[in-house]
C-alpha cells in the first residue's frame, strides 16, 4: 500500500549547520533559496511514512517552500520498506505532474526503472538521505561511511571507559539494500578492525522491531558488551529492549527523535549520531528548483552534512 501525506507549508524552521565537505564531485556552496519565476510541483518520496526522521526532512522542505514560494508540495512514501511499492510512488508523482523529486531511495538499483521513466518526462531528481545509482542533479546526506567510524570510535571510547576491551557487539541493520544504513555499518566495521572486539552478524530488522528485540535478548544471553543501530527505528528497538529486559549495555545508534532522545536522557543508550535531516530537505528543495530555473547546472554532486555526537552530557 502506498500513503501519502500532503504537506501545507508551515513557518519557516530555524536550520542547523551542517559540514559542508563533499564526497564526490564538487558541489556548489550551500544555495541561498531562489525565488520561482514559474509554478512548481515538487514531490518528496522517503523509504516510509513512520520514522520522525523522515518528518524532520519534510520540515525542512517546507521552510524552503515558504522562502522561495510558488510550489505546490506533497510528501508521499510507502507502508513498507519495498522497493516495488517506492516505485509505485515515483511514478504516481510523474503522474501528477512532478516536476523535481526528492527522493530517500530505498535500495541503490530498485527503483531506477522508475527514476528513468521520472528523468524522461523532464523531471528532476535530487537525493536525500539515501541516493540511489541512477543520474541526478545532487545528492545531499551524511557520508555514512564516516559517521559509521565516528559512532564506532564512540562506542569504543564507551567500553574502555568501563574497562572493556574485548567482548562481541551485536549490529542492527534496516534491510540488506537500505544503502545508507549499510554504509554506516561498514564503516562502524572497518573501525573496529584491528581491535579485541568481535562484531556479530548483521540483523535486519525488516520493518519488525521484534526482530531486533529476538537478537537483543540472544545477545545479552551470550554476555555481548554493545549494541549499535543504524537507524532511528533499530536504535529505539534496541534500546527498548534493553530496558524490558532491565539489562545494561553500551548502545550506540543514529537519529534524534523524541523516543531515541528519551532513551540517551535516561542513560540507556550512551549516544547517537544526530544527523541534519532539514538541511537535506531544505537545501534540496532549493537545489531542485535551482535546477528547474535553470541557475543550478552541475549534475551527481554530493554533500556531506554532517553528524554530531549525543550523550547524556551533551544534552
Amino acid at each position: 500500500m502506498v500513503s501519502a501525506v500532503t504537506s501545507e507549508p508551515s513557518p519557516a524552521a530555524q536550520q542547523t549547520t551542517g559540514s559542508n565537505t563533499d564526497t564526490g564531485t564538487l558541489s556548489t556552496n550551500i544555495p541561498t533559496p531562489p525565488t520561482a519565476g514559474n509554478s512548481y510541483t515538487v514531490y518528496l518520496i522517503t523509504m516510509d511514512l513512520t520514522d520522525s526522521y523522515w518528518k524532520s526532512i519534510d520540515d525542512g522542505c517546507l521552510s524552503a517552500v515558504n522562502e522561495i514560494g510558488n510550489i505546490t508540495y506533497k510528501w508521499t512514501g510507502p507502508d513498507a520498506h519495498d522497493d516495488a511499492l517506492q516505485s509505485a510512488c515515483i511514478d504516481d508523482a510523474v503522474a501528477d505532474g512532478a516536476n523535481a523529486i526528492l527522493l530517500a531511495a530505498n535500495s541503490k538499483d530498485g527503483v531506477n526503472a522508475s527514476l528513468e521513466k521520472a528523468a524522461n518526462a523532464g523531471c528532476k531528481i535530487v537525493y536525500v538521505d539515501s541516493a540511489a545509482s541512477y543520474d541526478c542533479v545532487t545528492a545531499l546526506s551524511t557520508d555514512n561511511i564516516v559517521a559509521g567510524k565516528t559512532a564506532a570510535e564512540t562506542m569504543i571510547h564507551a567500553l574502555q571507559e568501563k574497562g572493556i576491551t574485548s567482548g562481541t557487539i551485536g549490529v542492527m541493520g534496516v534491510t540488506a539494500d537500505t544503502a545508507s544504513c549499510v554504509a554506516r555499518e561498514n564503516g562502524f566495521r572497518e573501525a573496529f578492525e584491528g581491535t579485541g572486539f568481535t562484531l556479530a552478524d548483521t540483523v535486519f530488522m525488516q520493518d519488525d522491531a521484534g526482530n531486533v528485540t529476538s537478537a537483543v535478548n540472544a545477545g545479552l544471553s551470550q554476555n555481548y558488551v554493545g549494541f549499535f543501530g543504524t537507524n532511528e527505528g533499530t536504535t529505539v528497538a534496541i534500546g527498548n529492549a534493553i530496558k524490558e529486559a532491565s539489562a545494561e549495555s553500551v548502545i550506540v545508534g543514529f537519529d534524534t527523535s523524541d523516543a531515541v532522545l528519551s532513551l540517551v536522557a535516561d542513560g540507556t543508550i550512551y549516544a547517537t549520531m544526530q544527523q541534519n535531516p532539514q538541511v537535506m530537505g531544505h537545501d534540496g528543495m532549493s537545489i531542485a528548483i535551482q535546477a528547474l530555473e535553470g541557475t543550478y547546472t552541475d549534475t551527481n554532486t554530493k554533500t556531506d552534512t554532517g553528524v554530531t555526537v549525543i550523550t547524556k552530557d551533551a544534552m
